[in-house]
């Protein structure tokens, strides 16, 4: 191998490490101001997958209703947890968590307004008869 190779192939490596140590560094991540309102639940026994679908497809629609949500997440990858209530004969037992969605507000005034909006308040007509038990996690930077 000449001089002219060896140097050229030390260049390249370096140049690959640099490029690595640069695609590490350029690794950006903000914290947003917004809110993000996490849901978690499971549906009663009994609920369709048509039901469900009713359900996410009136938090869309809500979320173009209702003025500060900016987005929402629809599809649960993947949900862990249990709640424990009691069965028809009154004894504790475990019942996993199957479902969550999420919606992002822009303040906390938008997501403060939401709760008592009409389009909130009709979509709560489907959804809370078919709901188990949910449990909601409101998380922000502010």
């Amino acid at each position: 191998m000449t001089l002219r190779l060896r140097q050229a192939a030390s260049a390249a490596v370096v140049l690959m490490a640099l490029g690595a140590v640069i695609g590490v560094a350029a690794n950006k991540y903000g914290k947003p101001k917004t809110i993000v309102h996490v849901v978690t639940l499971y549906y009663k026994d009994g609920t369709t997958e048509e039901q469900k679908k009713t359900v996410l497809d009136g938090i869309e629609k809500m979320a173009g209703e209702v003025p500060g949500i900016k987005n929402v997440w629809l599809k649960s990858v993947k949900v862990q947890g249990s709640v424990q209530i009691k069965d028809a004969e009154g004894k504790l037992v475990n019942k996993n968590i199957t479902d969550a969605f999420v919606m992002e507000f822009e303040n906390e005034a938008a997501f403060k307004a939401y709760d008592d909006h009409p389009a909130h308040r009709a979509w709560e007509k489907v959804y809370v008869p078919l709901r188990g038990q949910s449990r909601s996690y409101d998380i922000t930077n502010q």
